[in-house]
């Protein structure tokens, strides 16, 4: 289980969900994480400017500030900075997997980023042609061997394709793509998710035989689109923060 909590400011990014650029949910987090950590410093740094104007270098409740400054810094650069490093990686990630999607034919494709039903974050979903295919993007460097792909993470796309199967009501084939890292076996399944690195993510679905008509396409992403919406439209009325369980 992944427990993610949004803020406000992540939850009104855009008036409509299906709109999002790619990354746009990571980005944002990477903002509020290094944020905060900057606020942090700020508040102890001031703590412990006023503190020795107010008492004196010598005094004790300086001392206790400047120790107090010391760990804090120690803290953040130990796990916090390592944390922001990874959701900027991950940002990042997305948004060069989102970019290569984006060059797809828009009178035969639509992509979705960022996709939110209330059961965590789609990177990418993907309708086509040849089908509905949800995109978890991986910043990983490698080698990745498909035998070896943590279970977690193969858990987390069954779930996701789950979720969009449901909302539009077509077979989805949940896909793991590495947007930097060789792959031993790139295309092949386990478990039911495709695996494949971000440099032959486009050649694999126009690859892929037809299996929607035109229509089937619009008709599955305005089903989507409209759960998203209504997902997006409930997410702001419980206040400034919303707990996502995947």
């Amino acid at each position: 289980m992944k427990s993610v909590e949004v803020s406000e400011e992540m939850l009104v990014l855009d008036r409509d969900p299906t709109s999002r650029t790619a990354g746009q949910y990571a980005r944002a987090s990477w903002r509020h994480m290094r944020m905060r950590a900057l606020v942090a410093l700020g508040v102890l740094a001031t703590a412990t400017a006023l503190a020795g104007s107010s008492f004196g270098l010598q005094d004790w409740r300086y001392t206790v500030g400047e120790i107090g400054l010391l760990v804090t810094i120690f803290m953040i650069t130990r796990y916090v900075l390592p944390l922001v490093e990874r959701q900027d990686r991950g940002a990042l990630a997305e948004e060069q997997v989102g970019a290569l999607l984006d060059t797809l034919p828009r009178e035969r494709w639509r992509v979705v980023h960022d996709a939110t039903l209330g059961r965590g974050n789609v990177d990418h979903v993907v309708i086509g042609p040849a089908g509905v295919f949800t995109v978890e993007t991986k910043s990983h460097p490698g080698p990745v061997r498909v035998g070896r792909v943590h279970g977690a993470t193969i858990a987390q796309a069954q779930a996701q394709g789950r979720a969009i199967s449901w909302v539009t009501g077509c077979a989805v084939e949940p896909l793991i793509v590495y947007s930097r890292a060789w792959v031993d076996r790139p295309g092949a399944r386990r478990k039911g998710v495709r695996v494949l690195p971000a440099r032959m993510l486009l050649s694999h679905l126009q690859a892929r035989q037809m299996r929607m008509s035109a229509s089937d396409v619009d008709a599955a992403h305005r089903a989507l689109g409209e759960a998203l919406r209504e997902h997006h439209g409930r997410a702001r009325l419980l206040g400034d923060r919303w707990s996502i369980r995947l």
